[in-house]
């Protein structure tokens, strides 16, 4: 049982495209039901509480991955790690970097509730929330973060199940979290009216199911993976390399969190109709991440194991070949939102209004897909190749610095919500510009120990 499980997860040898697309897909399905879930919530609140309501939860999204973003970020490098030593099948610093990483987890689950909770009318009056938005969206906020706990544990032995070549299980168990979700959804708000918090409550509840499934396919592994609770604690060793690979993208993270919060708060100053039109967008705008999503994962595992490896060229071929599909993917989701962009906003809420601000949002980004998807396919490859310093430094500056400093001059001279629209396919050219020539330019190959 044990060496069937390590052979379909193992990335190392095989044909590069089948182990990509196979570990790929399982990973679009689920991140298309998790997106159709988080869809749900908005189309259910839009319909039934109205635009505010749709407002308040759109304005937290932002607000909500600013909090999750940097110890996501910890977790990503944690799978970096975890990966490396698969694929160098180094199984007993595999074990301390695995129980290091939930142990983390259970801690972060804490301090994320209590400031989740804590600060929620303080980030929202920074974001300039509108009055009439503010209760609605603290409600949200507060009740979201007091299931971090599940939030986050989910987040981590997904990871750790992604890192050593699962994603079939991750899928499963999305799947049934999903319908769990909509159906709390729609019993709560739909049919017995208890407000927007009720939506949140729905998605906590859903990610404690999953949660508590991915836990049990862990304790239950027969591999090398398997979790053992009394393992659980923090290896020194293993917490080093997990900071040195994950604090980066933690802080990317964070960066692109922080100049999104900021491009909302300019995105509020036009008021709660723009606030829904822009959120609506932002739910359909998930589906075209969709295969950027599935491939990042897919190429930071597949990098990781073929250079724990010492697989170089194969590393560079996948690379290559996720890169591309992940670009046309995205590229045709695109053209089919912005085609299709009235309708869909629509879906959501039809005021004019925000009918009106959710196409022209859509339709100023979507044609620009394709180099969004570069700049993440990218910064995934050099995650996994231990260079995780190099996206952060890109992040910084292309999607905070130039993106907040654009918005507060330009902005100043021409207040218009255009302004907004443009910021986003102006950073993901230059992030794509930058990384293109560090990609060809660069010796990305060797970032664990420089290893030749």
């Amino acid at each position: 049982m044990e060496a069937v499980e390590k052979k379909q997860n193992d990335m190392t040898s095989g044909v590069i495209w089948k182990h990509i697309i196979y570990f790929a897909m399982p990973l679009f399905l689920g991140n298309l039901f998790q997106q159709l879930y988080n869809t749900a919530d908005s189309l259910i609140v839009g319909n039934f509480l109205g635009s505010n309501a749709l407002a308040a939860v759109s304005s937290s999204g932002n607000l909500i991955f600013l909090m999750i973003g940097f110890f996501n970020g910890i977790a990503l490098g944690a799978g970096v790690v975890i990966a490396r030593y698969f694929g160098a099948r180094q199984y007993d610093k595999l074990q301390d970097a695995m129980h290091t990483t939930v142990a983390f987890g259970l801690v972060t689950s804490v301090v994320l509730t209590i400031l989740g909770v804590w600060s929620a009318p303080w980030l929202l009056e920074l974001m300039d929330t509108p009055l009439n938005v503010m209760p609605e969206s603290v409600s949200y906020f507060r009740v979201y973060f007091m299931g971090s706990l599940g939030m986050v544990m989910y987040n981590i032995f997904v990871g750790i199940l992604q890192a050593v070549g699962d994603s079939k299980h991750p899928l499963y168990y999305l799947v049934i979290s999903s319908i769990v979700n909509i159906i709390l959804d729609i019993l709560f708000v739909a049919v017995f009216h208890w407000g927007v918090g009720a939506a949140a409550l729905a998605t906590i509840l859903s990610q404690f199911v999953s949660a508590f499934l991915c836990m049990v396919q862990l304790l239950r592994s027969k591999s090398v993976y398997r979790m053992e609770l009394a393992k659980i604690r923090f290896h020194k060793d293993a917490m080093k390399l997990i900071i040195r690979y994950g604090l980066p993208s933690g802080l990317q993270n964070s960066i692109i969190a922080i100049a999104n919060v900021v491009v909302q708060s300019n995105i509020n100053a036009f008021g709660e109709m723009a606030m829904a039109g822009c959120g609506a967008f932002s739910k359909i705008e998930g589906f075209a991440f969709l295969p950027v999503t599935s491939f990042t994962m897919a190429l930071t595992t597949f990098v990781g194991q073929n250079l724990g490896a010492s697989q170089y060229e194969r590393t560079r071929k996948g690379a290559k070949f996720g890169i591309l599909c992940s670009m046309i993917l995205a590229e045709i989701i695109g053209i089919l939102i912005f085609i299709f962009a009235p309708v869909l906003i629509a879906a959501f809420n039809n005021e004019p209004q925000v009918v009106l601000y959710g196409t022209q949002r859509a339709r100023y980004a979507a044609l620009f897909f394709c180099l969004l998807s570069y700049s993440h396919c990218v910064s995934a490859i050099l995650r996994g190749a231990g260079k995780s310093m190099v996206p952060m430094l890109v992040m910084l500056v292309c999607w905070c610095l130039i993106r907040v400093s654009f918005l507060e001059i330009v902005g100043a001279f021409y207040p218009h919500i255009d302004i907004v629209y443009w910021v986003y396919p102006l950073t993901w050219t230059l992030s794509s510009i930058v990384f293109f020539i560090y990609y060809q330019k660069a010796d990305w190959l060797h970032g664990f120990g420089g290893r030749a």
